[in-house]
């Protein structure tokens, strides 16, 4: 089977993917969601002209020079407003956010008043005309759209939706990816290890990816190189309403690679196997029924650069996201090799010098070291038969943080 590109191999995968559907939940449990429809205003906000100051609400004819004298009426505290009118030389003390009372078009603030004592006070500043008003409907009015579909609801949005007076909002399902490692040699952390078995660590950052761009992860724990074994896991994938299926190992062709076999073997089409890149060469990707199937190679640096290349644009497609890799133009920081057919992922540190990104990549790429992917902060993108470069030659980094 030859080798798929990149590109062509993210296409299959991503066709057909669109947002799941929507379901409503409270405001507070609501951050971080994407918006499965628009958030109309079911009020008007303010819903009256509100005091945006402590002060007197008077009229601003009675108010334009001073020293002017006005009679205390009355008092407009938030929430409770004040009933009457207010007429010629007159003013109701008035608290912020309170109604403005009748006949009063301006807002005299406290500090411009002098207190004269029976009821009576001077105003020693001029006060034009809604001043220190907001004015009916300033912010939004019944009806209004105030939040698009695929807004992700951050702070503000979340404040905006609860002001408009809807205590829930619907927003995208968030995706279900089941994760299955598979291996005779693996044991979970925590385990006192034999002579020939190892910790299984890939299923913890590939649940990572799938958390940064909003998916659900279940972890369904190690499935023993056994078709039986593999079948089960994959089953309570399916009646837990999995969206995507995950399979860390076990995607190669070696006598023990079941993953191909059981997944068809349960109804997968496959949509490809084996891409021209490295690492993660392995990598598989098929369609049970409605859900989604990617074997991610058992190599732990392999797993997750091919989760951050193909797993997370996926994730964030079905959870209504926008995703982007973060790819930006630096200079190499030594000389580099000519590439072969399969387009590299180098792993690197990047730093700024005089204004520039300079990529230096790591001596040893074997696919197996995680402390080298945890040191690095970018991989070195080298396209297919990609020629030798200097040091200081352009290169392309995608960016890990």
């Amino acid at each position: 089977m030859a080798l798929v590109p990149i590109a062509e191999a993210l296409e299959r995968l991503l066709d057909g993917a669109a947002p799941l559907a929507g379901e409503s939940v409270p405001l507070f449990e609501a951050v971080d969601r994407v918006l499965a429809e628009p958030v109309v205003a079911l009020r008007t906000q303010p819903p009256f002209n509100a005091s945006a100051m402590d002060g007197y609400a008077a009229r601003a004819a009675d108010v334009a020079s001073v020293p002017s004298k006005l009679s205390v009426i009355g008092m407009a505290p938030a929430g409770r407003g004040f009933d009457g009118t207010v007429g010629q030389r007159q003013a109701v003390r008035i608290f912020t956010g309170a109604p403005l009372p009748e006949g009063a078009d301006t807002i005299v603030i406290q500090e411009n008043v002098h207190d004269l004592g029976g009821g009576e006070i001077e105003v020693t500043e001029p006060t034009a005309q809604w001043r220190n008003i907001r004015r009916i409907g300033l912010d939004f009015s019944t009806g209004d759209v105030l939040l698009e579909r695929g807004r992700l609801l951050d702070p503000a949005a979340l404040s905006l939706a609860a002001s408009a007076n809807h205590p829930q909002v619907k927003v995208v399902r968030r995706p279900l990816v089941a994760i299955i490692a598979t291996g005779d040699e693996l044991l979970p952390p925590g385990s006192d290890l034999g002579p020939d078995q190892i910790i299984s660590s890939n299923a913890y950052g590939v649940a990572a990816a799938a958390h940064s761009v909003g998916a659900r992860a279940l972890d369904l724990g190690i499935a023993a190189d056994r078709k039986e074994a593999i079948a089960e896991l994959v089953q309570k994938a399916v009646a837990a309403g999995a969206d995507v299926i995950v399979t860390l190992g076990g995607a190669s062709v070696g006598d023990h690679d079941l993953i191909h076999d059981v997944l068809t073997g349960e109804g997968m089409t496959l949509g490809f196997w084996k891409i021209a890149m490295r690492p993660g060469k392995p990598l598989m990707f098929g369609r049970l029924g409605d859900i989604r199937c990617i074997g991610l190679p058992g190599n732990p640096v392999a797993s997750l650069v091919c989760s951050q290349l193909f797993m997370k644009p996926l994730l964030a497609r079905l959870g209504g996201r926008n995703h982007r890799q973060d790819i930006r133009p630096a200079r190499l920081g030594t000389a580099m090799p000519a590439n072969d057919l399969r387009q590299d992922y180098v792993r690197a540190v990047v730093r700024e010098d005089d204004g520039a990104l300079v990529a230096t990549p790591f001596g040893i790429q074997d696919s197996s070291m995680l402390r080298m992917l945890a040191d690095a902060n970018g991989l070195i993108v080298r396209a297919p038969f990609a020629p030798a470069a200097a040091a200081g030659e352009a290169c392309s980094v995608l960016m890990l943080r």
